[in-house]
């Protein structure tokens, strides 16, 4: 596969955008999202129900475990069919962000135990089928640790080998991977795929355009909206996501297209079917994810984005500032939602030579 190293610029909205798309602009009244937002019981679904086939190559179970704050997730364990009784490698998959496993996670996950891996693809705190109250609301640092949390689990399981852990973070668990990575030393080697970062965009809007005085607006409003929360005894939550009015932006158009088609909808998501808080980018306008990326090094990074995503620009900034083994590689023609299920387009092949020279 050819890979470009050429970088693009590009000219879109600011931080209201960037807001909007998650779900949690505060340029819009409020509103209660169409489904009910409350935390499902722990009763796992037990048929399959993901976005894509299943595997015959593969051996499937839902799981739970609990993170460092007490939270219980639920995930997906992919483990590979006529497996010899040697401790294999692991990765735990995240992302993208406001999905849920039964989408790109998942089909990640599956594909790389189809390639000899065990993965654990897992819904993150606050949402999908995964515990946590309010529902669908975003941590920089919660959803850090649930990486981590998943590693805890992997490194338990009778066949992996807990010397042999990698991390694959999709979207906007890109960003979360690599803050995973920096932290916990038992992550080998890390892939982020179409990586946003979270606390960026939030806080300075679509390539850094925010000034400080519409910083501040949002902010104010931010605040405001903590008051009518604390009247009401529970959050306000956005409109519902990824739906089309006429006129947005292409990226947009692309994300409409995977979450609220049959090719990627899933009930559960938060970008197919509900909405975040209206408060959910508070924590991320402080807390910036990839503050310590130098400190994945000496452990390898590969950063694979498309040539035509507009989020191009979150993995090359990365990238340039990671120290250490790192990658850049660029997929020729795509989007950035070609990389979250388009099997011909993302590289699974170079994936899985990167990580099968890392994890030994």
């Amino acid at each position: 596969m050819t890979v470009l190293t050429f970088r693009h610029s590009f000219a879109l909205t600011g931080l209201a955008l960037g807001i909007a798309l998650f779900g949690a602009s505060t340029q819009a009244a409020a509103q209660p999202a169409t489904l009910d937002q409350r935390a499902p019981a722990m009763t796992l679904t037990q048929e399959w129900d993901k976005t894509f086939p299943r595997s015959d190559r593969v051996d499937h179970r839902k799981v739970t475990f609990t993170n460092r704050y007490g939270l219980t997730l639920a995930a997906d364990l992919y483990v590979p069919k006529n497996r010899t009784g040697e401790r294999l490698p692991a990765l735990a998959v995240g992302g993208p962000f406001g999905a849920v496993k039964e989408q790109s996670s998942g089909l990640y996950a599956q594909t790389m135990a189809e390639r000899g891996f065990v993965t654990l693809a897992f819904d993150p705190s606050y949402t999908g089928e995964s515990g946590g109250q309010p529902r669908n609301v975003a941590s920089p640092d919660i959803n850090t640790e649930d990486f981590s949390a998943a590693v805890d689990f992997l490194g338990l399981q009778a066949t992996v080998d807990r010397e042999r852990i990698g991390i694959i973070g999709i979207c906007g668990w890109g960003g979360m991977a690599l803050n995973a990575a920096a932290v916990d030393k038992r992550v080998k080697a890390v892939v982020v795929s179409t990586m946003y970062d979270m606390s960026r965009v939030m806080s300075k809007g679509y390539n850094d355009s925010v000034t400080l005085e519409q910083r501040t607006r949002t902010l104010e409003q931010l605040s405001k909206q903590r008051w009518e929360d604390a009247e009401n005894g529970a959050p306000a939550y956005g409109p519902v996501m990824n739906e089309l009015k006429g006129g947005e932006a292409q990226f947009l158009v692309d994300y409409h297209n995977y979450y609220r088609t049959p090719r990627g909808f899933h009930p559960r998501a938060v970008n197919s079917n509900a909405s975040w808080t209206v408060t959910n980018p508070v924590s991320f306008m402080n807390m910036p994810l990839l503050t310590y990326i130098k400190e994945v090094s000496p452990r390898p990074i590969l950063f694979v984005h498309g040539e035509n995503a507009h989020s191009r620009y979150f993995s090359e900034t990365a990238h340039a500032a990671a120290s250490g083994p790192k990658e850049l590689m660029i997929i020729p023609g795509a989007n950035h939602v070609d990389l979250y299920d388009r099997v011909d387009v993302i590289p699974f092949k170079r994936i899985t030579e990167f990580f099968s020279t890392n994890l030994k």
